[in-house]
């Protein structure tokens, strides 16, 4: 059975979906996948990604996030 370890779990202020973040580690061995699943009343989105992908989305996220807060305190 593979091992699910929750890393994190929070609601979207807009829209009040569930986050919830996930590690998952196969019982046959080989690479761990990050899950995002996402759900929203009684539907469920779920991704499971490689470690690249992850550093890839991860990034753009980052990024993005900081701009848009450096524009808040700017007022732009």
């Amino acid at each position: 059975m593979d091992k699910i370890i929750s890393l994190d779990k929070f609601r979207v202020p807009i829209g009040n979906q569930e986050i919830e973040l996930q590690q998952i580690e196969s019982a046959a061995g080989g690479m761990s996948l990050f899950r995002l699943r996402i759900r929203e009343h009684s539907r469920f989105t779920i991704f499971d990604i490689d470690a690249v992908t992850a550093g890839r989305w991860g990034e753009l996220m980052a990024t993005w996030s900081k701009q848009q807060l450096d524009g808040a305190k700017t007022g732009q």
